[in-house]
């Protein structure tokens, strides 16, 4: 959804009026539907700060909670998408600066809430185990790298880059202006460039393995082509 209301057609600003209408009513489905069409971006938004996924996880479940018990503050000045950003922002900076934000709970069927939280992050089983033990130790050197950029900086990325947010819309989660987005996603991706490079270097030599039974078999090979040994 784009970041403003604005940014909405007629027909998305109707649709999702609708979708928060039957939230409020406490629709299990409208809840569903919320929750799976913003997890990935809450939750990233909230790793982002607190770079855990347990505690990430659990912004976004409280997020959930606040929305939906004060959904009468949503006023549709922006996209729900980014009122739900707003809110996992705040309690993920409350959070890492060792603050619990009270949140009332009653509000929600608990069971509801349980039942529709994805967790995360989510993944698919590799057919390929080499293949996938590979992608997942490549993932991780761009996962550390990410959690060692600044914050200001981290944040433009994940919003720019991971979540594919225009820069109107960064400027107005993040509360700064356009061009500084355009100037801290610059340097980010070259702190980010160079991170990777720095730690992906062990990783690389390790590439093309040409060890264990390949190697023996062309060598008993060569040395069969050369008449030597059986």
């Amino acid at each position: 959804m784009p970041g403003t209301a604005a940014g909405l057609t007629a027909g998305a600003r109707t649709l999702e009026a609708a979708l928060v209408d039957r939230a409020r009513r406490r629709d299990e489905a409208a809840l569903r539907e919320i929750m799976q069409a913003n997890n990935r971006r809450l939750f990233r938004l909230a790793r982002g700060i607190l770079r855990s996924d347990s505690d990430a996880e659990d912004v976004v479940q409280e997020t959930y909670v606040r929305a939906f018990t004060h959904l009468d503050g949503f006023l549709g000045e922006s996209a729900l998408s980014t009122w739900l950003s707003r809110i996992a922002i705040n309690e993920a900076l409350g959070r890492a600066r060792g603050r619990r934000p009270q949140v009332e709970l009653g509000s929600v069927p608990e069971a509801t809430l349980e039942a529709q939280i994805i967790q995360f992050p989510l993944s698919s089983a590799a057919t390929d185990p080499e293949k996938s033990m590979a992608q997942r130790e490549i993932q991780r050197v761009v996962e550390r790298a990410v959690d060692e950029l600044p914050e200001t900086f981290r944040m433009v990325f994940i919003a720019r880059v991971m979540e594919g947010m225009s820069v109107e819309e960064t400027a107005g989660l993040l509360g700064t202006k356009p061009e500084t987005v355009k100037t801290r996603l610059h340097r980010a991706r070259t702190m980010l460039r160079e991170n990777v490079e720095k730690k992906i270097g062990p990783v690389v030599m390790d590439a093309f393995p040409f060890a264990g039974e390949r190697c023996e078999r062309l060598t008993e090979a060569v040395l069969r082509r050369l008449g030597i040994g059986a």
